[in-house]
């Protein structure tokens, strides 16, 4: 490693992480106010203080080649997997998840690394079975790197961050060249099994009426029924298939497929959520059914950036926050109490920077020198993007409460390290896009 190397950083990409962790700082600050002035809280310093070990790290790891994880990432992959075991039985439970392990005041959220280490994983996966296996096999076994790590964290429970895992996944294999009919699959399970999670749930609390054609996906007498007739006609289009070698026989299994999987994940997930879980996506549905309650943070959320208008009501000088309307308002709703204090305008500004982080991650991904560095850098576009579009999106009340920290700026030493890893290794990668 070359110290002039150092000036062939991307620092369009750096500038922007920095520029996005400087404001969560100044908003967890805000977020600390009483309505009478004073500073209840240490969050702020404890954020310089992981934010400034954050990118001290982005800028090492930036340093150091990429192509070194390639070997170590199976061991980095099975040590996160290790701790997230450990985390689920001697982990300490904060905001109802088994998803924190430390000493004391000190404590990491393994989760947040995970999704890193099992990036790395995957795409030296990816990179070494191009030529060797078929592209079912490379999809089978990927979703097998995926999911494991993934179910571990979803029985913490800590349903948001699983979800973090699909998108990754999905992009990852996406642009590793997997045929896209069995990406296309993946999609439409989850869609189809969400639909069906959610549709009793309308049912039952908005609609408050049983619909007689809802007992195929909440009776499990009629799903079996129904998972039954469905798979004697998927073993007959596959028989079809096998000996007339006809497509449309093809495409009935896969469509079947979708469904008795979707039935059957959908009525176990009914049965696998937590209560206050299941709750998140009533209110999501439809804030007034626990104004109270569940949908509190919600309306309050939408009734901050509302009220925010155009350029904003200044900073500290928010009444959501300072009067304590909104719950979790240093983590989870960072960006209400951002959007207060700096209206429309500020919130453009966010928008823009994170669409800046995608877009160089995406230019890293065109040139980087090599599949592997393509194929991390893909995996962090997806998951950068993804927490955006969840967290603000529940802040605007048009995604479900999940939990899904607002990266860079929410309040949390383990997400603020796991994002700026990510930036160093997309740095590193960017530096060495002539090197083969």
């Amino acid at each position: 490693m070359k110290i002039q190397d150092i000036f062939e950083i991307d620092f369009l990409l750096l500038c922007a992480a920095i520029t996005l962790t400087v404001f969560g700082v100044l908003f967890i600050y805000s977020s600390g106010l009483s309505s009478s002035g004073t500073q209840g809280s240490s969050e702020y310093t404890k954020q310089i203080i992981w934010g400034a070990s954050g990118v001290s790290f982005a800028l090492i790891l930036a340093l150091i080649d990429y192509r070194r994880w390639y070997t170590l990432s199976p061991y980095l992959y099975l040590g996160t997997l290790g701790l997230l075991v450990y985390t689920c039985i001697f982990g300490h439970t904060v905001n109802g998840a088994k998803a924190w392990i430390g000493i004391g005041n000190f404590g990491i959220q393994p989760s947040e690394f995970a999704k890193i280490t099992t990036s790395l994983f995957l795409a030296r996966y990816l990179d070494a079975s191009k030529r060797k296996a078929n592209s079912f096999m490379r999809f089978l076994v990927a979703c097998l790197i995926v999911f494991t790590p993934m179910a571990v964290v979803l029985i913490q429970p800590d349903f948001g961050t699983s979800l973090v895992f699909i998108p990754i996944l999905l992009v990852m294999t996406f642009i590793a060249g997997i045929s896209i009919k069995y990406i296309i699959f993946l999609v439409a399970f989850i869609g189809l099994t969400a639909l069906f999670m959610v549709l009793p749930l309308w049912q039952d609390y908005i609609f408050k009426n049983a619909l007689p054609s809802l007992m195929i996906i909440t009776n499990l007498r009629f799903i079996g029924i129904t998972a039954l007739a469905l798979f004697l006609i998927g073993i007959l289009a596959l028989v079809g298939f096998l000996l007339y070698k006809k497509g449309y026989f093809f495409w009935i299994v896969y469509a079947v497929g979708i469904v008795i999987f979707s039935l059957g994940a959908s009525y176990m997930s009914h049965k696998v959520l937590k209560d206050y879980q299941l709750m998140r996506l009533i209110v999501f549905l439809n804030p007034d059914v626990d104004p109270r309650g569940a949908g509190w943070n919600i309306i309050q959320s939408i009734t901050a950036i509302g009220s925010g208008g155009l350029w904003g009501k200044g900073y500290l000088a928010g009444t959501h926050s300072h009067y304590r309307f909104l719950p979790q308002q240093s983590t989870d709703f960072i960006f209400s109490i951002f959007s207060e204090e700096w209206g429309l305008m500020g919130g453009i500004l966010v928008f823009a920077l994170f669409l800046l982080i995608s877009l160089r991650l995406v230019r890293i991904m065109k040139t980087a020198a090599d599949p592997f560095g393509t194929y991390i850098s893909a995996g962090l576009s997806a998951m950068y993007s993804f927490h955006f579009l969840i967290n603000v999106g529940m802040t605007m009340g048009i995604m479900p409460i999940t939990g899904i920290p607002l990266l860079f700026m929410s309040y949390g030493g383990s997400a603020i390290i796991s994002a700026m890893t990510g930036i160093g290794l997309a740095l590193s990668i960017h530096i060495r896009r002539f090197i083969r």
